[in-house]
């Protein structure tokens, strides 16, 4: 009976460290990181080559990504593309008041605005303005980086070197096309145009800004020669790249938010990915250009309803968007689209859902499918729209110590090429 239970222990013990030993193994093979000398191989074995399968490829995109619109949203998609797995640095504000100028948004709403969008994976914060031997090595190394992607326009450091200089000689960079039609510096030109454009007709700045022209158009007065307007043309296949292509399931909670989503930022962010964390299903109704001129004044919408429409799809948290929803949510748009609840956040550029007349939700107010969501943070369009102006001398000055950045690297590539 003694030698029994002496086998029993010993069973379990043998077991127990067999799978103590079967467990590191796995733990290691996984990783890819198997010592030499165990039979599999002259180098570390890597699961996806044992199991018939090639290991994710892994891109890297860096940015300062200020005052995110559609265009960064587009070269993210682009180089997600190119890889399985997209990893994005996200320079720091030190390193971009170094090289470029002040920054119009802090570094925390940034990381909030990236991390949103749908292609991307992966952050790093506080990521260097040029791509550094030992960065480099680190995002090899460490973050298992197979290329790094970049735009085709010029990326110029104040000295004129392009900052992917590295990259490139070391064959493990890929570029992607820019998207034309909308750059940072050209939003916060509109943005000062509006300002000084106050005294302006309205139908004037409406037709400006509201529609969008299909080349550019300039101001009078040295100030503003060289601020232009939106001339995006919208393509319905630039949409349904950026949409999910799913609908609703047959008993998906339906949450419905609209607004203009104008400037889109990192308030507009966190209170969708509120209003998402409701139900299965998040719809977002964006309103119309002369909706939005009409309630906010002629100077608005800074940013087209398509180009604004595009910024909203690229979220995560969003699954659908009504292009040109309607002030007023009725009857007929809560049946039509099996709205389950719908929601306003407490921050907003008016309290017309406060209201006790005219309320454009009184209709879900009614049914008791209306709810108001406290706004994770107090940030409006108007918000960065009194950054720029509160710093346009800064900015200005970014922008021409851009231009000069990029006059040194074409003079440098003209000189080296012979052109």
């Amino acid at each position: 009976m003694v030698w029994e239970k002496e086998k029993i222990v010993g069973s379990c013990l043998i077991g127990g460290a067999t799978f103590a030993v079967g467990a590191s193994f796995l733990h290691l093979f996984l990783k890819g990181e198997l010592p030499l000398g165990l039979g599999l191989g002259p180098s570390l074995v890597t699961p996806w080559k044992c199991f018939g399968r090639r290991k994710p490829v892994r891109v890297y995109m860096d940015g300062c990504f200020d005052m995110m619109h559609y265009g960064h949203c587009n070269a993210l998609r682009q180089a997600r593309a190119l890889g399985d797995q997209l990893v994005v640095g996200v320079v720091s504000d030190e390193e971009i008041i170094a090289n470029k100028g002040p920054p119009v948004t802090p570094l925390h709403e940034r990381m909030i605005m990236v991390k949103a969008v749908k292609w991307v994976d992966e952050v790093i914060p506080d990521a260097p303005y040029a791509i550094t031997e030992e960065f480099m090595k680190r995002l090899f190394d460490e973050y298992r980086i197979d290329y790094i992607i970049h735009g085709d326009d010029p990326c110029v450091l104040p000295d004129g070197t392009d900052a992917y200089a590295l990259a490139k000689k070391a064959g493990r960079y890929k570029q992607i096309k820019r998207t034309e039609g909308v750059s940072s510096t050209d939003i916060v030109g509109r943005m000062l145009l509006c300002v000084r454009s106050n005294s302006q007709s309205h139908s004037s700045l409406q037709r400006q800004f509201s529609h969008g022209h299909n080349s550019p158009r300039f101001e009078d007065g040295p100030s503003s020669a060289s601020t232009r307007v939106s001339h995006f043309l919208p393509t319905s296949r630039r949409i349904v790249q950026f949409s999910n292509g799913k609908g609703p399931g047959p008993d998906a909670r339906i949450i419905y938010i609209d607004g203009a989503f104008d400037l889109f930022h990192a308030g507009h962010v966190e209170i969708l990915r509120r209003a998402r964390e409701l139900g299965d299903f998040l719809l977002v109704g964006i309103h119309n250009d002369l909706t939005v001129s009409g309630k906010r004044g002629a100077q608005h919408p800074i940013m087209n309803l398509h180009e604004r429409s595009l910024s909203v799809l690229a979220c995560r948290y969003v699954d659908e968007v009504i292009i040109g929803a309607p002030w007023e949510v009725s009857k007929d748009t809560i049946t039509t689209f099996n709205i389950w609840k719908v929601v306003h956040g407490t921050v907003a550029e008016s309290d017309d859902f406060q209201k006790e007349e005219d309320n454009p939700y009184a209709v879900p107010k009614s049914m008791g499918i209306f709810e108001v969501l406290e706004s994770p943070l107090d940030i409006s369009t108007s918000t960065i729209i009194k950054r720029i102006v509160a710093n346009h001398e800064a900015y200005q000055k970014r922008n021409l110590k851009k231009e000069a950045s990029e006059k040194k690297y074409y003079e440098q590539k003209s000189f080296v090429t012979g052109d």
